[in-house]
């Protein structure tokens, strides 16, 4: 079973992206390398790295007994989806084992902590959903916007569970129909959202208020009872329910806009500063 969706584990305010490839967590090692070492250039690190480390260099490019070599998997960035190299909790436990780092054994034990969370969650997978409240509640997000926000993850499950057994396997396909919505709903992308933002490796709907998320979850939905009305099968097909579904959302948007006169995008952000607190950054 793989995960199509990347996930933000929290390090010491440091943030590593991981995602879900055959039921367990797999890390961005520049991520991993970047928290431990504070470099600017983790890329090049990692490859200085592989120099000094010869088993380290074998393991990364064929693998051991105990290990599989890294994988380049899907993962979120600015730009939208792009391949990064990852690796599995034993793999990143051994790549620490190269760096010379005070940091090294807190981290060993938070990726042990992570790890055996995910085992829980497989178990009983309503922990994911406690552990994700959890979270959000720890950053400082107000209870009425971690409903929204939990409310709008289930919803959009159940969209990309419709277009998986609708023919949709791809990761850029998914990537095409969550923007057909977007775009119907916002007029942007969620690139272009992101940059309307000044966000970067950050998940555009944690930083979303709480009509922008209704809205999500208002398109997101509406595709959803079309898809199933229609019986839609394939991508263009399901792309057009998309923009059909994101339209209505948009639709409401705009009714609502001219009602109170007011934009429902803005550069609104939840920023991870020693203060918590959502900063309005100023309307378009």
């Amino acid at each position: 079973m793989n995960d199509k969706t990347t996930r933000i584990a929290i390090f010491r305010k440091k943030e590593i992206r991981k995602t879900i490839y055959n039921n367990e967590w797999w890390f961005v090692i520049n991520d991993v390398i970047q928290a431990l070492t504070d470099s600017k250039d983790p890329a090049q690190y990692f490859k200085r790295m592989k120099l000094r480390d010869s088993e380290l260099k074998n393991l990364v490019d064929q693998g051991g007994v105990q290990f599989v070599p890294p994988l380049r998997l899907e993962i979120d960035t600015a730009g939208g989806k792009q391949k990064a190299y990852c690796w599995n909790t034993e793999g990143v436990f051994r790549l620490i084992q190269s760096i010379p780092s005070p940091k090294a054994e807190p981290f060993k034990r938070w990726l042990a902590k992570v790890g055996y969370e995910r085992v829980q969650e497989i178990e009983d997978p309503e922990l994911s959903t406690k552990r994700a409240r959890a979270l959000y509640k720890a950053k400082g997000y107000p209870d009425d916007w971690i409903e929204k926000r939990m409310r709008g993850i289930a919803i959009r499950e159940e969209l990309t569970n419709e277009w998986q057994n609708r023919g949709i396997e791809e990761q850029k396909d998914y990537s095409i129909l969550t923007a057909e919505i977007s775009k119907a709903i916002f007029g942007m992308t969620p690139a272009e959202y992101k940059e309307f933002k000044n966000l970067k490796r950050e998940n555009l709907r944690d930083h979303m208020t709480d009509l922008e998320l209704i809205f999500s979850m208002l398109g997101e939905r509406a595709t959803t009872e079309i898809t199933k009305s229609d019986d839609s099968q394939g991508f263009n097909k399901l792309k057009e329910d998309s923009r059909e579904g994101g339209g209505i959302a948009g639709n409401a948007r705009k009714e609502l806009e001219k009602k109170t006169r007011k934009k429902v995008s803005t550069k609104t952000n939840y920023l991870l500063s020693s203060e918590q607190n959502l900063l309005e950054n100023g309307d378009e």
